[in-house]
């Protein structure tokens, strides 16, 4: 009787840690699963270390809908630009003005600027910050389709100018009159200069110096909100350029799109002279329309057009009917000015290059009338058909002379008559000719006297 209820306690004990190993291993996962994983901030980083141009603008809008999409704590944009076209700096600075995810411009690596419009950018965003080495500003307006302006608009320009950066400027608690300056003096910061003058919130050497002196601070965003930034540990996620914006960085280079339409134009002219050879020709269209397309994307001046225009009319004059150079160097110089003016560009680095400029019109113009001298006299040739064609060309006597007989000339067995007897195998040279029946003289070498 002992016995089995020795069984029956030990079954009792045995079914009791069954039941508390089942309950532990079903508890375990949701006890887990309760349990708080510490999540690391994802910011993502543009890094936009060109002109300010229509195609800088999409990478900025591309990075900020990427940011507002994919769970980014911030945007941080590190900033090295001379400045660019106020278009688009005035598209750029609204859209991050307009931005969910807070926007960090961080004007870097040291040796980095931010010029003219870079210094609407850099104001523009919820944290402003540079690096040591670094400068800002020089903000005042260029006409973009050039020409000198009367004072009035060029007061209207700059007050405009202030007046957009003054809009936002004082919404972020920053020095709305020493902003002013960039633009009505064309006043440029050091880093600590912008900072004792509060034009941006802090400096920073790095990426990750500037990320953990941001963690914990509050901001205010531009509609009054208060947000505080939780950055440490963050993981940066760089945004890199697509192909697309990689090649047209690359077209929309003056120098290049001009390097493309010169090309691209010889490449036309050798096909429309040799048809049938086809890839020429369609290189040359594609290269071209690439060049306007390029070149539809920055400020052009309508005057240098025409100068381009008039270039190319004076080197086609020249070719075909010669001036003795004149007609030449004329198109030449004006094909050089029309180059070097052809971008109104508010910065240097957008214009033509002087040196490129040179050396395009240049080698242009000399090629040009080239291979248009070559085409008229491969034309007027043509028009010389059978024994025209033969006039002063050389012959050969196949058999004595006295005085008719046969001679070869260009490869053809011609019927001949000479001025005087020629025995065979004779150097002679066609004179003239009666129909078919050509008449040749001895071919005297060029001093002697017959």
């Amino acid at each position: 009787m002992l016995h089995r209820n020795n069984r029956f306690v030990l079954r009792i004990a045995i079914a009791s840690v069954t039941a508390a190993l089942w309950g532990i291993a079903a508890f375990a996962p949701s006890a887990l699963a309760q349990k708080p994983v510490p999540q690391i901030p994802l910011v993502d980083k543009l890094v936009l270390s060109d002109t300010i141009q229509p195609v800088s603008q999409g990478q900025l809008i591309r990075a900020l809908a990427s940011a507002n999409s994919d769970g980014a704590h911030a945007l941080l944009i590190e900033l090295d630009t001379p400045g660019g076209l106020l278009d688009s700096t005035r598209t750029m600075a609204g859209a991050i003005l307009g931005s969910r995810v807070p926007v960090i411009v961080y004007v870097s690596p040291a040796g980095a600027r931010a010029g003219s419009a870079g210094f609407f950018l850099l104001e523009s965003a919820d944290v402003a910050a540079m690096a040591p080495g670094t400068n800002a500003g020089a903000a005042h307006p260029v006409l973009e389709f050039g020409g000198q302006p009367d004072a009035t608009m060029n007061q209207k320009i700059e007050n405009d100018a202030e007046a957009f950066l003054r809009s936002y400027v004082t919404r972020r608690n920053r020095n709305a009159e020493a902003a002013q300056e960039a633009v009505h003096s064309s006043h440029s910061y050091t880093a600590e200069e912008a900072l004792a003058q509060h034009l941006i919130d802090l400096t920073a050497t790095s990426d990750a110096e500037l990320l953990a002196t941001l963690d914990g601070r509050e901001i205010t965003r531009l509609d009054g909100t208060k947000l505080t930034l939780h950055l440490a540990g963050a993981h940066i996620e760089v945004l890199r350029p697509s192909l697309r914006d990689q090649l047209l960085g690359w077209l929309v280079d003056p120098n290049i799109a001009l390097l493309f339409l010169v090309g691209g134009a010889l490449l036309i002219y050798l096909e429309f002279n040799t048809p049938g050879t086809v890839v020429p020709g369609a290189l040359g269209t594609l290269m071209v329309l690439l060049a306007v397309f390029a070149l539809g994307l920055l400020p052009i001046r309508y005057a240098a057009v025409l100068l381009l225009v008039a270039a190319l009319v004076l080197l086609l004059l020249e070719a075909k009917f010669g001036g003795h150079g004149v007609l030449a160097v004329a198109g030449i110089v004006c094909l050089t000015f029309g180059t070097l003016t052809l971008v109104a560009a508010p910065v240097p680095e957008m214009g033509v290059n002087p040196w490129v400029a040179v050396a395009v019109s240049t080698g242009f113009g000399g090629i040009t009338v080239f291979l248009v001298r070559l085409a008229v006299r491969a034309r007027q040739r043509k028009a010389l058909l059978g024994a025209d064609a033969m006039i002063g060309c050389r012959a050969t006597a196949m058999e004595p002379l006295a005085p008719e007989g046969h001679v070869l000339v260009e490869g053809e067995i011609w019927r001949a008559v000479a001025t005087e007897p020629a025995s065979k195998g004779t150097a002679l040279r066609v004179v003239s000719h009666e129909q078919n029946l050509l008449r040749v003289a001895p071919d005297l070498p060029p001093n002697s006297t017959p």
